[in-house]
């Protein structure tokens, strides 16, 4: 358990990390991967909605099967402000217990859904658990390691995050190929794994985690509540409707963001008014704080944006799997996990404004890489080696952020920060996405050639006679000057016209990286106004002088 004691001199927590700060790290880590592989094994998964979940012998539409990954995000973003002032007021055990709790009964219920509207309702559920993990494990880890070992720890808690985006694919792809299991539907099994590990982590924080001592003082605000909530929902709502909309010149799009935008602004104005506001907006007059979120913001946009990339570059443009796709990814795991505990000691012993500069920079490198991309660029001697390049940027960049604006706060504050940090994030990795997926469109749709043989291909296999595909050449000019070119060998023209097409959409794939890369070089100037200094961790502040907190297992 954890208590306070009072000596004299003041005792400090150990340099080293210790066994009873690592089985705290094996609760947090447990409850991290749950949470972020859920965001992405769905996404392989959302075909399979469309048949099995379909009431008639038409699939249901992508737009409403979407609503699963959308759902569950709106459900995280919903629950995250709430957990600065729960973790006050119940204690970050018994939350942390009840998110798990929450996160595996959403998570069964999604399994057994018998309709597409049940397992949208579920996910919700799985994401007003899923919501609170990461902002609670990050309080929890900061502290139990104190001071001089949070770099370290936060490197540990960095592994799901990275784990997530490359083994969602991999686990998901390969469960919905394989896991034909006890009757039910493969996809049902991307859900039901959850159960024994939801089970274990259950298990093991209860014995693990300290017990709570709280004495709550702050009440709940319930004006900031109505206003934040709804208005972070409505906001990553309509920014995530931008790439099904294909412009912001929507009012499904600028209707939504707009009066969420409204909402988040009355809450900014309403957040200096109450003593304890739900999401504390004065930590960002902590200039560290502030400096490290704002990097943090712009380093996921820019990130995450570009992740979202490449796997979908190895299946249009390679014709990789989905399976295959996630397993290209792990040069940059690999790259992630060289650099992340490097960093996170580096971070304990060194300012972060020597450290972070230098991952973006690699990040930077890559990304401009990749916007010398090709439908035919090598593998091994191209494309791996860049991924490897921006993991190590990756591993150096993430933790090390989110350990300096912890620093820069009191223990009390950590709950809260933490929680603002997750919304950064969060609302960061949406601007991010619905960016790429934008630009990516409309790179498709500038490049007529990638449209035109897909329609093409659609129709030509409903006729047969070769007048009529004749005819059917004539509206589609790039086409029909393609395979005018092989009229005498129709297979040849086919694979020309292949061909083209993924030169085309490579193409693409490059313009759109030039947008993430210019975004890194932004990250990069910010990052320069980190602490060049070693900053003062703060988290010990709310101590009394005569003490400090000694960890009792």
């Amino acid at each position: 358990m954890s208590t306070t004691v009072h000596d004299s001199p003041p005792q400090e927590y150990p340099e080293k990390i210790d066994a009873a700060v690592l089985k705290v790290a094996g609760v947090v880590v447990l409850g991290a991967i749950m949470s972020i592989l859920d965001i992405t094994v769905v996404n392989v998964a959302l075909p399979h909605f469309q048949t099995d979940l379909a009431t008639g012998p038409e699939p249901l539409q992508y737009s409403t099967v979407a609503w699963t990954v959308t759902a569950y995000t709106l459900a995280l973003a919903t629950v995250i402000p709430l957990t600065g002032w729960a973790a006050d007021r119940f204690g970050t055990k018994r939350l942390y217990l009840a998110a798990i709790a929450f996160f595996v009964a959403g998570s069964v219920l999604c399994a057994f859904a018998p309709s597409i509207q049940m397992l949208i309702g579920a996910r919700v559920l799985q994401g007003l658990g899923g919501g609170m993990l990461m902002p609670l494990g990050m309080t929890i880890m900061t502290r139990a390691a104190g001071p001089q070992r949070i770099g370290r720890l936060m490197a540990i808690l960095g592994v799901p995050m990275l784990l997530g985006p490359i083994g969602g694919p991999i686990l998901g792809g390969w469960l919905i190929d394989n896991a034909h299991w006890l009757g039910r539907p493969s996809w049902t099994w991307i859900f039901l794994i959850n159960l024994p590990i939801g089970i274990a982590a259950l298990v093991y924080a209860w014995i693990v985690l300290p017990k709570d001592d709280t004495h709550p003082s702050e009440s709940l605000d319930v004006i900031g509540l109505l206003l934040m909530s709804p208005g972070l929902a409505l906001f990553l709502y309509g920014v995530s409707s931008i790439p099904e909309a294909g412009t912001v010149n929507s009012p499904k799009v600028y209707g939504t963001a707009l009066a969420g935008l409204a909402l988040i602004i009355a809450f900014g104005w309403w957040s200096m008014r109450p003593k304890h506001p739900l999401l504390d907006l004065r930590l960002l007059a902590n200039r560290q704080f502030s400096v490290a979120a704002l990097t943090m913001f712009l380093f996921a946009a820019a990130f995450f944006g570009g992740l979202l990339l490449m796997p979908t570059y190895f299946q249009q443009v390679r014709g990789e799997s989905t399976t295959m796709a996630g397993v290209l990814m792990i040069p940059q795991g690999l790259g992630a996990l060289i650099t992340m505990p490097i960093a996170g000691m580096l971070v304990d012993k060194y300012p972060v404004g020597r450290i972070v500069p230098v991952g973006i920079a690699l990040i930077t490198g890559g990304m401009f890489a990749f916007t010398q991309l090709s439908a035919d660029s090598s593998y091994w001697g191209f494309v791996i080696p860049a991924l490897f390049v921006m993991g190590l940027g990756m591993g150096a960049t993430m933790m090390p952020l989110m350990t300096s604006s912890l620093k820069a706060l009191t223990d009390h504050q950590v709950a809260r920060g933490s929680t603002l940090l997750n919304i950064t994030q969060q609302v960061a990795s949406s601007f991010g996405v619905a960016i790429a997926s934008v630009v990516l469109t409309r790179g498709f749709e500038n490049r007529p050639l990638i449209g035109q043989a897909q329609a093409f291909g659609e129709e030509s296999s409903k006729v047969s006679d070769p007048n009529a595909i004749q005819q059917l050449l004539a509206k589609f000019p790039e086409v029909a000057q393609i395979l005018g070119q092989y009229a005498s060998d129709p297979a040849a023209g086919a694979q020309a016209l292949m061909h083209a097409v993924r030169m085309d959409m490579a193409d693409a794939f490059a313009a759109t990286y030039w947008v993430s890369a210019f975004m890194c070089l932004a990250t990069l100037v910010v990052a320069a106004f980190l602490p060049r200094k070693q900053e003062k961790s703060h988290l010990l502040d709310d101590e009394p002088q005569d003490s400090a907190p000694v960890l009792m297992h």
